[in-house]
């Protein structure tokens, strides 16, 4: 009977022992297999840098775009400077326009809304028809959309300033054309631009696929 008893207590005691380490090693297999995974997942990469680059005999020096200076529907005078330490996303547009400028004000409204907590997040819009599209009009513009100055600036300034950083720093067409319906020709691209006012990504504003990646592609940028 003593044996028995003996028998009984060293079950009852090594059991739970054995449970406990058992739980364990289940507990670091599952760990392991939670790091190979994260492992095996795709990386997404960075995004490309646009535009021509020079190699200064020790480092890349990458297209950026100018200096600029131009004025938004507050009045408040707009440079690279409002931009430093921002990403931003850019376009071209006019407020008569009857053909794209409608969708691309829409696709970004939804660029707007999907980054309103991410102050390091900017909206640049310039109108290629200045003579028109006044201080006080692109002010009324902005309110009728609901979006404020701070986040989304609408700028105008001199003409010939506006059609030469679309062409030669965004890459982007902006020009009057009289054939055209409404007077002017641009293309419906959205530029992201980086910190460093680099162009990253380039983008079909009139397409929700494309709006899509950008937005994505906000938060790869930020997550640089």
């Amino acid at each position: 009977m003593k044996y028995r008893r003996e028998m009984r207590f060293v079950f009852t005691r090594s059991w739970p022992l054995t449970f406990n380490f058992r739980l364990l090693a289940f507990g670091v297999q599952l760990l392991a297999f939670g790091f190979w995974l994260a492992s095996c997942s795709p990386k997404k990469e960075r995004l490309p840098i646009l535009g021509e680059r020079i190699f200064n005999g020790t480092d890349t020096v990458y297209h950026a775009i100018a200096p600029f200076q131009f004025v938004d529907q507050d009045g408040s005078r707009i440079t690279n400077e409002t931009f430093r330490d921002k990403i931003y996303v850019a376009d071209f547009f006019f407020t008569t326009c009857r053909t794209i400028c409608p969708i691309m004000k829409t696709q970004m409204l939804r660029i707007y809304e999907a980054t309103k907590d991410m102050p390091d997040v900017l909206i640049l819009s310039h109108t290629i028809d200045p003579e028109y599209d006044t201080v006080g009009l692109l002010h009324d513009f902005a309110r009728r959309l609901g979006v404020e100055a701070r986040r989304w600036h609408f700028v105008t300034g001199v003409k010939d300033s506006i059609y030469k950083i679309a062409q030669t720093s965004y890459f982007a067409t902006a020009m009057e054309d009289k054939t055209e319906p409404d007077g002017f020709i641009h293309s419906g691209a959205f530029l992201l631009i980086d910190k460093q006012g680099r162009i990253r990504g380039k983008y079909d504003g009139t397409k929700e696929d494309e709006v899509n990646r950008l937005i994505e592609d906000i938060e790869r940028l930020r997550n640089e």
